[in-house]
């Protein structure tokens, strides 16, 4: 070949078959159709059941003569101008549950995650083993603990300490059924694992090499606590207090079977509304009311906590 002929031209890359440009296609199809049995559940569960009591609370009617659909949103003020005793009661009790459950919680949280050792498998059987048993019969178990009469009212009388929850308005004299005390038990104690598997859960995936760091720059046991175990098991706080707090303010199992009526929650007047007044309207109302209060609440706590990666 001389200098003045050109070089032979290379072939043309061939255009990619149909095959070829449909896998990168079917590719970013694959997470959409993995997410989409999730999505189905949430409309047909959760989105198609708020879309119809949001309808139900402003209706206007009977179950006898029909409920119809008049945008009657006066339902939501008279709901909240009557009920609110029950919605500050619901908030204070399962405020009051909630740091029990913290204040219980994360010392044996801290002693599963770090001081267990062979015992941690067993400790975490021992922590959900009340869900072996149903909620029922676990608050039932309860009423029969907390017996006018019986050995705990017994030993708390002896103390002294009904006196004290008498003078702060929890229990009645010497009794402690049908009391706010009992009502915060009963809540304490079945949310209690709720708090505390969060919070293993976070303080587990603390690298101890962190704390032998702290030691070696002469750090006391309480400013290692307070300076490196604390803040990086605030995730685990946060989750903890959110599936403990949540739940218990809507909660009416433990208000009916430990309480009275001076203890009920509005779960309980949900419950009733529903069930013996069948006053679908205003249960409805009761229950959208409930859940934007929380969800303010739970807004607000998430923000002041100043962490977003929850366990």
């Amino acid at each position: 070949m001389t200098v003045t002929e050109a070089p032979p031209a290379s072939p043309a890359p061939a255009a990619p078959g149909p095959e070829l440009r449909k896998q990168p296609v079917r590719r970013k199809l694959v997470p959409y159709w993995l997410l989409l049995p999730g999505i189905l559940w949430l409309l047909v569960f959760f989105a198609l059941p708020m879309v119809y009591q949001a309808s139900t609370s402003v209706q206007t009617g009977s179950l006898e003569q029909g409920f119809q659909v008049t945008w009657h949103f006066q339902t939501y003020w008279d709901a909240l101008s009557e009920y609110y005793p029950q919605y500050l009661r619901s908030v204070l009790y399962a405020g009051t549950a909630t740091v029990l459950c913290l204040l219980l919680g994360y010392p044996l949280a801290y002693l599963i995650a770090f001081r267990a050792g062979r015992w941690r498998n067993l400790l975490l059987v021992l922590v959900i083993a009340p869900f072996f048993t149903s909620f029922l019969i676990r608050t039932l178990a309860w009423k029969t603990i907390l017996a006018d009469g019986g050995p705990v009212v017994d030993v708390l009388n002896t103390v002294g300490f009904l006196d004290v929850t008498s003078w702060l308005g929890m229990t009645e004299g010497n009794r402690v059924l049908a009391t706010p005390l009992a009502v915060v038990t009963g809540l304490t104690y079945n949310f209690l694992p709720f708090m505390i598997l969060p919070l293993y859960t976070s303080l587990e995936r603390i690298d101890p090499r962190l704390h032998e760091a702290a030691g070696d720059l002469y750090a006391k046991p309480s400013t290692v606590f307070r300076r490196v175990t604390f803040p990086l098991s605030m995730p685990g706080v946060v989750s903890g207090t959110l599936l403990t707090f949540i739940p218990a303010s809507g909660d009416y199992v433990n208000a009916e079977l430990l309480g009275s009526t001076d203890t009920r929650m509005v779960g309980n007047v949900i419950q009733s509304q529903f069930l013996r007044v069948l006053d679908y309207p205003t249960a409805a109302a009761l229950s959208f009311i409930l859940m934007a209060v929380v969800l303010i609440m739970v807004s607000v706590y998430i923000r002041r906590a100043g962490t977003e990666d929850l366990v």
